[in-house]
């Protein structure tokens, strides 16, 4: 987990997370009644979800809140989104931007956390599966029995899964290591594995140098897109609405903002993250990112059938109480007091 900021605050979160996932009960001090946090700290999965990036570059949130005297910490997990809604539901980080399959599966836990918006719906974004360039696999279905590397619990796991099941095959037919890219590519190139899932623009740093090349492109497959999220911790959402509804103000005028500066985004995202410019323009395609954070029937019917995939793949416990668990309030109110000022 990397976290862009100070020391203090690194071995927090990382004690908060810890504790979490070894079962520990924290004993919990009653809280001073108090007017607004000291600080909101607001997590993405690595290398980070595009507004994210964009309000990081700029400072969008921490000018927000620096007039009430509102710390803004950004916090970059690199350790999947499981780590970042494991933080979330903890209170080690109040708002996070994650993937779908993570959000799903801390909500059907039962965990006290909201859905609030949506981080971005692009249907020509997905995953990757590449082989190194001279590996004798030509398809999916020759994947069976192999050794094939990527972040359980994530989208990338999600749409192999669903790869595999377009080919005949389960994950139980593959030999699966949870793996960042950042072992995960070395391992690839040295013969250690045969393939990789990763996104577009992280599988784009081995296929554009011609180390490897794609077995199968997720972006073909619209069919498998479902929206990533932007979630809250409940207890901080209902302490402090109005603060959310501000928070959300602000993704909004991100969005708007990409939209009408597309080049700029493009340039800032790749510079940031690193990312190939050329997998950067193919998933935005014509300037367009879908980033708009209203949680449409059309985002939440894809969730729910996520859910349901999920499920039958073994991906997730329990099931979702999606009245409890998505709530449009706070976007709504942004939306009418942004526009109503414009």
């Amino acid at each position: 987990m990397t976290i862009s900021n100070n020391g203090v605050l690194r071995r927090s979160l990382i004690k908060a997370v810890a504790a979490s996932l070894i079962g520990l009960t924290s004993l919990a001090l009653p809280a001073v009644a108090q007017e607004k946090p000291d600080v909101i700290r607001i997590g993405s999965t690595a290398p980070g979800h595009l507004k994210f990036i964009l309000a990081q570059h700029d400072g969008w949130l921490e000018k927000e809140f620096a007039k009430d005297g509102i710390k803004v910490e950004l916090v970059t997990f690199t350790g999947g989104g499981s780590e970042a809604t494991t933080a979330l539901a903890t209170g080690a980080i109040e708002v996070t931007y994650t993937g779908n399959n993570p959000a799903l599966r801390v909500a059907a836990s039962g965990a006290d956390v909201k859905l609030i918006g949506i981080s971005s719906f692009v249907k020509t974004g997905g995953s990757a599966i590449i082989v190194s360039t001279n590996s004798p696999l030509k398809t999916v279905a020759d994947l069976k029995g192999k050794k094939v590397a990527y972040l359980a619990g994530t989208v990338r796991h999600s749409n192999f899964s669903k790869a595999l099941k377009s080919a005949g095959l389960k994950i139980d037919d593959v030999e699966s290591l949870n793996l960042p890219f950042e072992a995960s590519g070395p391992a690839l190139l040295r013969g250690d594995i045969d393939a990789i899932v990763e996104t577009d623009s992280t599988a784009a740093k081995l296929v554009d140098t011609g180390q490897a090349r794609i077995l199968l492109d997720g972006s073909e497959h619209p069919e498998w897109a479902v929206p990533n999220v932007i979630s809250v911790n409940g207890a901080f959402a209902e302490k402090y609405p109005d603060l959310v509804k501000r928070l959300l103000k602000v993704d909004i005028q991100i969005s708007r903002w990409a939209d009408a500066h597309p080049q700029d985004t493009i340039k800032i995202f790749v510079d940031e993250t690193k990312s190939s410019e050329k997998s950067v323009r193919k998933t935005y395609k014509d300037g367009v990112f879908y980033q708009d954070p209203k949680i449409t029937d059309e985002a939440l019917n894809s969730l729910k059938e996520e859910e349901k995939f999920m499920a039958e793949a073994k991906l997730l416990k329990g099931t979702i109480d999606y009245g409890k668990w998505v709530d449009t309030s706070y976007l709504d109110a942004a939306y009418k007091e942004l526009d109503a000022n414009q």
